[in-house]
């Protein structure tokens, strides 16, 4: 059970930690990066890649986020390798992310999506089905470059 809640959690690391190969590794935050904030999460769960468009619906708080590439991290301790689609879609409110489409990680021979995410406390709890996953949201606080592109989108 500790290594599946591991696994779980180290899928929520790749939505935090996968972006675009960017030449300056300290780009300036994306509107999109900035508006995390403003729901309680920490920059770091969005790739520091090229965001192309996002929309964030005020009232029902469905989000879209295209980036300019679908990319590939590994995910350490265990490398794990996870994926980022070109658009991430999803619910936002206030400390909670669901409904999560486009972020997976690969563990025991299968694909895995990152469904939920939410804030508790100093923590970050990550859903995959019915697992959660809690990581220190100072893991977040910045976006590691993607590894490369895939063709999925």
């Amino acid at each position: 059970m500790a290594k599946t809640t591991f696994f779980f959690l180290s899928l929520l690391l790749l939505f935090v930690s996968g972006s675009s190969q960017n030449p300056n590794p300290n780009p300036s935050p994306s509107a999109a990066h900035t508006e995390l904030t403003n729901y309680g999460f920490p920059l770091g769960l969005l790739p520091a890649a090229n965001v192309l468009n996002y929309t964030i619906d005020q009232t029902s708080g469905d989000f879209f986020v295209d980036i300019d590439g679908a990319c590939k991290i590994t995910l350490p301790p265990d490398n794990y390798l996870a994926t980022y689609s070109k658009k991430i879609t999803g619910k936002i409110v206030q400390g909670k992310i669901a409904q999560l489409d486009g972020i997976r990680v690969r563990a025991f021979f299968k694909w895995w999506s990152i469904t939920g995410i939410r804030s508790s406390g100093d923590n970050l709890v990550f859903e995959v089905g019915g697992i959660t996953a809690k990581y220190p949201s100072k893991n977040f606080d910045e976006s590691p470059p993607c590894e490369g592109k895939h063709s999925s989108s």
